[in-house]
């Protein structure tokens, strides 16, 4: 079968049309039938091993279209125009205005409905969610435009990811009202349409061409905590035992470049610095080292970097492609020449400008040797990512203007993979930059833009492409900054130049922090259930109100809300939230309220903000705990808001290895089903199982109900008021046994007072 099409236009050039999956098709533009790849699929960042989908092609009047199962795509045979279409000929996308030709780059204009919106983009604003009527330069750059992401949805039901790496801009309805257009002075016009219902279909789909967001280690979900820069071993052993005294769970301790023999080594010859970081050359890894001691108080550790390496070579290297460097690889003893009489080699052997990239050796080789003596992790600064290079040519031959926006995608690439390879372990890789594809190899943080409205905006604009592990640096010194914080994909403190150590925070911040703190533990079954749901689906950790509430018209201006999986709503910096439809709990008071609509939250003195539960939430809760592996989560609380049907799956897995890839996972389907009468919760048995699955579960039900039960059973026996459950403060409590051997659910019944 075919895997193309190729429609040749009257005026000069061929349009390439590649169904790619049953929703997907990609088009390509060039002045001949030769379609060298794109850089992002021959690095492997864009996927290109589909299954190719069954289409039929047909040619009439000037027209050709292409059809799968769920999509159509025509081509106009005369100017290249495209119109894309869904399984039932509803019009998605039509193309108005074209532009592509060799080396003059590209221009493609399309219609717009007059009701349609328009999301995507990634971490390029950071002032609204809903781009149509704005204008994006797509180019990696410090603090304005971080990670941009060529991917654009629209409430029409279309998708579009541009497969370019050049910089390019897109123009969405700024210029023209009822056109947007997309466009670059260098490149070819290179993009994939995406069909889909909603904005969670398009989601996944996308991220079928660039890659799920694969897992972090479930102990990077808890809290990191960067050491001021200045720190030596002593005093970040001494922040870790801080900790531990507070009775603030941690998870990672991060050091920042002060580690190094020489502040900001960009080489791969970096060195611990020998007199704040000593290991002794004949002891160089084991229990005796400083990151021994963190390990034996249950920390990961967290080294700073920062890259100006030429990783094009291993890319190439990887890609199969043969080298091509610019300038030739420099001979063993000289190029022989008879009139050369004095053979001086040392003057006039070739010159490469680039004196720090070792070409046959890949960054993360020289980073093995700190992995191997315990670290666990590594935070990638945005220098050098985010940087410039007006005259580098990299070596597999590309100007900077073409390679400049990949460069943080490829780096975090190869650091993820490196550390894969060589652990087996997942890897967790943090960095401020990012381009197409970054949700799948590292998690980011919003940068040195602080850890207020602007960094949250731009933490629900990466959700909107799929990327899940967003994050941005806490303001410790507010409580509405901990509030935030700590309601985060993962969460970090960041010293660096400063003094933001909780136990500095003062008699009224730091029981403010310990309290967050503690919650987020808890609340790290519900959190990790969340990154599963994203694993396999794209839909993000926190979700802004347009991915959650499409169809509310307020959403699309709530840039200080958002959803932590699917049962929280979070408001920061702010007390004035819209309730979108359904019932919603006040988390501080109990206080019930409907939607839609728009209340001032009365946020108590001891926390930071707003923080509602939708009714019918369960929530999966751990007991206290200083770090993640601690001890054996046999025992777990289950938070139940009775509210018509609904349902929650408890994800549980080793929560270090890729095994939860091959299904070495653990399932438990908790539904809840309520009246006015009766309340009926089902814990069903896991289903599969991992390595470390503790034998035996028991859950700790806390039902939120105002009225006190008449009578409550388990599995139709009725149970003892007072004995085996009680009612106290608005929730009866219970705790149900799992039963060894038995596959069927466990079922609670509470039949509620008239």
């Amino acid at each position: 079968m075919e895997l193309y099409v190729d429609v040749p236009m009257r005026d000069g050039g061929t349009v390439r049309i590649e169904p790619v999956s049953r929703n997907i098709f990609r088009i390509r533009h060039g002045a001949d039938f030769r379609f060298p790849e794109a850089s992002l699929v021959k690095y492997g960042v864009v996927r290109s091993d589909w299954p190719r989908p069954e289409f039929a092609c047909e040619d009439r009047d000037g027209i050709v279209s292409i059809r799968t199962e769920h999509a159509q795509l025509k081509v106009n045979k005369g100017d290249g125009r495209i119109a894309f279409l869904d399984e039932q000929g509803r019009m998605l996308l039509e193309e108005t205005q074209r532009q592509a030709g060799a080396n003059a780059g590209f221009a493609a204009e399309f219609a717009l409905a007059d009701d349609e919106k328009l999301y995507g983009l990634g971490d390029e604003s950071r002032h609204l969610l809903q781009k149509r009527g704005h204008r994006a330069k797509m180019w990696v750059k410090n603090v304005d435009c971080y990670a941009p992401i060529p991917f654009l949805y629209s409430s029409k039901g279309w998708g579009m990811f541009l497969n370019t790496t050049w910089r390019h801009f897109f123009d969405l309805g700024y210029q023209k009202p009822d056109r947007w257009k997309m466009f670059a002075k260098r490149g070819e016009l290179d993009y994939y349409l995406i069909a889909g219902a909603d904005y969670g279909e398009l989601l996944d789909r996308y991220t079928d061409i660039t890659g799920k967001p694969e897992l972090l280690p479930l102990w990077a979900y808890g809290l990191t905590f960067v050491c001021n820069q200045q720190a030596n071993a002593r005093e970040m052993l001494d922040d870790a035992m801080h900790f531990r005294r507070e009775g603030i769970p941690c998870d990672l301790i991060g050091l920042e470049p002060g580690w190094m023999e020489r502040h900001y080594d960009y080489s791969v010859d970096k060195k611990w610095h020998p007199d704040r970081f000593y290991i002794p050359g004949w002891a160089d890894k084991g229990p005796q080292t400083f990151i021994g001691g963190l390990e034996r108080l249950g920390f990961k550790l967290s080294l700073w970097l920062c890259s100006d390496y030429d990783i094009t070579y291993q890319e190439e290297k990887l890609a199969g492609q043969k080298r091509t460097a610019a300038e030739p690889e420099a001979p063993v003893n000289g190029d022989y020449n008879a009139d050369d009489f004095e053979q001086d080699l040392r003057a006039h052997a070739p010159v490469y400008m680039d004196r720090l990239t070792k070409r046959d050796e890949p960054w993360f080789r020289h980073l093995t040797a700190f992995v191997d003596q315990g670290v666990k992790a590594f935070k990638m600064d945005g220098a050098r990512q985010v940087n410039e290079h007006p005259d580098r040519k990299w070596g597999n031959g590309m100007d900077d203007e073409e390679l400049h926006n990949a460069y943080p995608v490829l780096l975090n690439k190869q650091m993820y993979e490196g550390f894969r390879e060589h652990t087996g372990l997942r890897p967790m890789i943090y960095t401020s930059s990012g381009y197409a594809g970054i949700q799948r190899y590292a998690a980011t943080w919003a940068g040195d833009t602080g850890g207020g409205p602007k960094p949250l905006i731009s933490m629900l604009n990466h959700g909107m492409i799929g990327h899940a592990h967003a994050s941005c640096d806490m303001d410790v010194f507010t409580p509405e900054g901990i509030h935030f914080g700590f309601l985060q994909p993962w969460s970090q403190v960041n010293s660096w130049a400063y003094w933001r150590h909780p136990w500095l925070l003062g008699d009224k911040l730091l029981p403010i922090f310990k309290y967050y703190a503690k919650l987020r533990y808890r609340l790290l079954p519900y959190i990790y259930s969340a990154a599963h749901t994203a694993a396999r689906t794209a839909m993000p950790i926190i979700r802004s109100m347009p991915l959650a509430y499409p169809d509310d018209p307020a959403s699309d201006r709530l840039m200080q809300q958002y959803l932590l999986g699917e049962s929280l709503l979070v408001a920061a910096f702010t007390n004035q939230v819209h309730l979108p439809e359904g019932t919603w709990i006040d988390y501080w008071s109990g206080r019930h309220y409907t939607g839609p609509a728009d209340i001032v939250a009365e946020v108590p003195d001891d926390r930071g903000g707003p923080l509602f539960v939708k009714a019918g939430a369960i929530i999966p809760i751990w007991p206290e705990i200083d770090y993640v592996g601690q001890k054996l989560l046999d025992a777990i609380g289950l938070h139940v808001y009775p509210h018509g049907s609904s349902e929650f799956t408890l994800y549980e897995d080793d929560g270090e290895t890729f095994r939860y890839r091959n299904g070495e996972i653990a399932l438990t389907r908790i539904t809840c089903a309520a009246d006015d009468n009766e309340i009926r919760i089902c814990i069903g048995a896991r289903e599969g199982q991992y390595e470390g699955m503790p034998g035996q579960r028991s859950f700790d039900l806390q039902i939120h109900t105002d009225s006190e039960p008449a009578d409550v059973r388990l599995d139709d026996h009725k149970l003892r008021p007072g004995a085996e459950w009680h009612y106290t403060e608005g929730s009866i409590r219970l705790r149900v046994e799992e039963e060894t051997g038995k596959r069927g659910p466990r079922c609670i019944r509470c039949s509620l007072r008239a």
